[in-house]
């Protein structure tokens, strides 16, 4: 089979790669379009070659061809692979931004529920990331746009961004001093203590790779979280608490894993409430809600260029600060200063 490649484009495709010039050799004529190009480009996988065919990416003499279509001696192909979901993971996208606080060194920002900070696997585009990236092109020079911490998708609240590689390395050092204030709200299943702390290393589930849980596997990583119980209210024949959190490490799912750990798992969380058995009626407002009820309240660090320390509060999201009016809390629209 003979081959030659130019820079050039389709008439009316995009392609994220110099479109390809295949010339179809007399040992190829008759095979199907799929097989000889699996033999032109054995680089890439037959299902992707597939999904360029599917996509309109590949023509046989400037017609669009089947899977199962052969080729014959002569046949011109032409290969313009689209992008990859990849390729969209660092490209600025235009999101609505909830800013707290922005200076010369760093933003502050409300993520609301449902926004993925970083691009990953399914998620390859309309992330926190992409979103920074169009607010200020120069995070593109900053590891991760700038991100220091990160929260679940499912968790609102507060998150600082670095706007150069300097102040991010400061920032770091910061979270690994544990001297900056991370404080969440939580809505809880059952009467919590007081208060507490749970000190237990947290490591990967085996049996659920998305999933993390108190382990003492020497690959689990120490973990210590410190709560204050701020109401109780009942709720039907269950008892739901809100808690005021604190980080003293930040891994993977920190807050979920260890109130789960001491039998009060969050209110709507799929992945650590599954099966508790529910004692409220399929009505109760809580047994409905759609995410973990977290919410990161508070943020507290030193400004890594002026050395003073800064401070902030934000209220929950609308669907959280519902729920909690449903439920019968208190005003949850300013701090509770329940560690002090």
């Amino acid at each position: 089979m003979n081959v030659c490649a130019r820079d050039d484009d389709l008439d009316d495709a995009k392609a994220s790669e110099p479109l390809r010039h295949l010339v179809v050799s007399a040992a190829a004529s008759g095979q199907r379009i799929d097989k000889v190009l699996a033999q032109l480009l054995p680089q890439v996988s037959r299902s992707r070659i597939r999904q360029w065919i599917e996509q309109g990416a590949v023509r046989v003499n400037r017609e669009t061809p089947r899977a199962r279509d052969a080729v014959i001696e002569g046949d011109v192909i032409e290969v313009a692979p689209p992008s990859a979901p990849e390729a969209l993971a660092f490209a600025p996208e235009p999101i609505a931004l909830d800013i707290v606080h922005e200076d010369e060194s760093i933003i502050v920002l409300d993520k609301p529920p449902g926004l993925v900070v970083h691009p990953g696997a399914g998620n390859w585009s309309g992330t926190l990331l992409n979103g920074l990236l169009a607010h200020d092109a120069r995070l593109a020079q900053v590891p991760r746009a700038g991100i220091v911490h990160r929260l679940d998708a499912d968790t609102s609240g507060l998150m600082v961004v670095a706007r150069t590689i300097e102040v991010q390395t400061d920032l770091v050092r910061q979270l690994q001093a544990r001297s900056v204030l991370r404080e969440y709200w939580a809505i809880v299943i059952g009467a919590a203590p007081p208060a507490g702390t749970i000190d237990a290393a947290i490591g990967r589930d085996p049996r659920n790779p998305v999933k993390f849980k108190v382990s003492r596997a020497p690959s689990a990583r120490e973990a210590r979280t410190s709560f204050r119980r701020i109401e109780r209210v009942a709720a039907g024949r269950t008892e739901l608490s809100w808690l005021a959190c604190r980080l003293q490490t930040g891994r993977t799912h920190q807050v979920r894993v260890h109130l789960e750990s001491i039998g009060h798992p969050l209110v709507g969380d799929p992945l650590y409430r599954r099966g508790r058995p529910l004692q409220a009626p399929d009505a109760a407002p809580w047994t409905r809600f759609a995410r973990q009820a977290l919410h990161a309240c508070r943020l507290a660090l030193v400004h890594p260029t002026r050395g003073e320390t800064l401070a902030w509060f934000r209220p929950p999201p609308a669907d959280l600060r519902e729920l909690m009016r449903a439920l019968g809390f208190g005003r949850c629209d300013r701090p509770r200063d329940v560690f002090e």
